[in-house]
């Protein structure tokens, strides 16, 4: 039988700036899922890019003093070199201005969603917001401001290509509703039900080249206009593929894989669910299977951004904190539904208390009492362990609780599920005192023996256990921990800290 495949992208962001923790969560969660598919013995492709084709980013460039493709390789470069700091697994990344596939794959696109009677062409006034590059209606304008970006939008009128999106309406709602297209949280499926509910408007596909600076992809046969950069950007899931190639990978990842699912921050919901499905309706594509939509993250309660007031190198905080304790924070501390509040303080104390406090002393301890108490050496006893009850309990029951929670995209859930392991085993240490068992086991007690060979056998599966369980969350901490837990010539290795001490540096 064929192993499912699993396609799982992150959204392409615009490189008018460095990247921000805001993205490294997105990435550091569709990770998480590409090593859980992969867990599960799923074929999987785990996919990321950088959006080059944006007007944001010629303005950043103007604003530098830099020709627009050197400013553009130069930031994109950072967002791909994310990948080490992070331990990412990404099978592919795409970039729009310089793959070549993506070109050829938007112009297909294109010519297919006119091939359905869908573009046409036509004069245009309205607000728009450079910083979503997105037109708004007044009604949808705070007191005339993007209600995303706080900027007064400016007025702009040409003549543009559009898209018939009135025409799906129905098939979108439809979809949605009867959940052939699942968007978790349901409160963002909610919304984006009443958005369709409330009327859909036809939408702007093109920019002039005067105001676009000639910068993007040319509209097939109109050299006056270029592709509009969201038009553009979202193909990159079907480009990637090699979609207008006849690449195999558009038949394995896309027309044939049995998920497909797109990880996006709330801001960009409209776009991934209900003009990109639109767009694929009228190419004749299947549609995503899941979208997963995140919140923000913000400090000081005021959102993270590239080009904002606020912003936080993840690749500064690697440096400072480790991958460790940066990829527990964003899995630990953001919840499903909501934005969190980041603060160096807090992902110190959440690294140091559950990481270094609680799943590296329970290692250190195990591996130490094997080698104080059994010389290094693994006991084969066939006594069940005394009084494990609740640690075998959250041993059977912790890789269903991570397999719901991370189906429903709940990471914090998942790692709650993971964590009911780790503190039942050091729960279990402190209740059952082995050290007092070995001084029975001095005085000839030879239930004793037996029974501290049962527990330290038990404690050893729990971190074994727990090694394979985190693989996902920290795939660099699992692998030490198994190693640790691993007999090198009969023994086990010498006790080593599996994670260090973390301290705020002084404000």
């Amino acid at each position: 039988m064929t192993s499912p495949h699993t396609y799982i992208t992150t959204t392409i962001p615009y490189v008018n700036a460095r990247p921000h923790l805001g993205f490294a969560l997105e990435l550091v969660q569709a990770d998480v899922l590409a090593r859980h598919h992969r867990r599960r013995g799923e074929r999987v492709r785990f996919q990321t890019g950088t959006d080059d084709n944006s007007l944001k980013n010629v303005l950043a460039a103007e604003a530098a003093g830099v020709g627009v493709q050197e400013f553009v390789d130069g930031n994109a470069a950072a967002f791909v070199g994310l990948a080490g700091p992070l331990s990412l697994s990404v099978d592919d990344v795409i970039r729009t201005s310089r793959d070549p596939r993506h070109r050829i794959g938007v112009e297909r696109f294109w010519r297919a969603c006119r091939d359905s009677g869908d573009l046409y062409r036509r004069h245009y006034e309205g607000l728009y917001c450079v910083g979503c590059e997105h037109f708004f209606p007044e009604a949808e304008l705070d007191e005339g401001r993007c209600p995303e970006h706080g900027t007064v939008p400016q007025r702009v009128s040409e003549e543009n290509w559009f898209f018939r999106l009135s025409r799906y309406a129905g098939r979108l709602h439809e979809l949605i509703a009867g959940g052939a297209l699942r968007i978790e949280p349901e409160g963002r499926r909610n919304e984006v039900l009443a958005f369709i509910a409330a009327g859909l408007s036809d939408f702007s596909i093109s920019r002039s080249v005067e105001r676009a600076r000639g910068w993007g992809i040319p509209v097939p046969g109109d050299p006056t206009q270029v592709i509009y950069v969201w038009w553009d950007a979202l193909g990159n899931y079907l480009t990637a593929l090699g979609y207008g190639t006849g690449a195999d990978d558009h038949r394995r990842w896309w027309t044939g894989a049995t998920r497909r699912v797109h990880l996006l921050g709330k801001g960009v919901l409209r776009f991934h669910a209900v003009y990109w499905p639109a767009m694929l309706l009228s190419a004749g594509q299947p549609l995503p299977t899941d979208l997963l939509v995140h919140d923000y993250l913000t400090a000081g309660g005021h959102k993270i951004s590239k080009s904002g007031a606020v912003t936080v190198d993840p690749v500064t905080l690697v440096d400072t904190y480790g991958t460790d304790a940066v990829r527990w924070w964003l899995l630990r501390e953001v919840p499903k539904v909501g934005d969190a509040d980041f603060t160096e303080t807090r992902l110190v104390a959440r690294a140091n208390d559950e990481l270094a406090n609680g799943l590296g002393n329970l290692v250190n301890r195990v591996v130490a009492m094997f080698h104080r108490y059994r010389d290094g050496n693994i006991p084969v006893s066939p006594t069940p362990a005394p009084v494990a009850t609740a640690l075998t309990k959250a041993l059977s029951q912790a890789p269903g609780g991570i397999d719901t929670a991370l189906t429903d995209a709940d990471f914090r859930k998942a790692t709650t599920a993971l964590w009911t392991v780790v503190d039942e085993a050091n729960r279990y240490i402190n209740q059952i005192r082995p050290w007092d068992l070995a001084k029975s086991e001095r005085t000839g007690t030879p239930e004793a023996t037996l029974y501290l060979d049962a527990t330290l056998t038990t404690l050893l599966t729990a971190c074994r256990t727990t090694a394979d369980l985190l693989t996902p969350f920290l795939p660099d901490a699992a692998t030490r921990i198994a190693t640790q837990c691993t007999p090198v010539n009969g023994r086990l290795p010498t006790p080593r800290p599996i994670f260090r001490k973390l301290t705020t540096p002084e404000p």
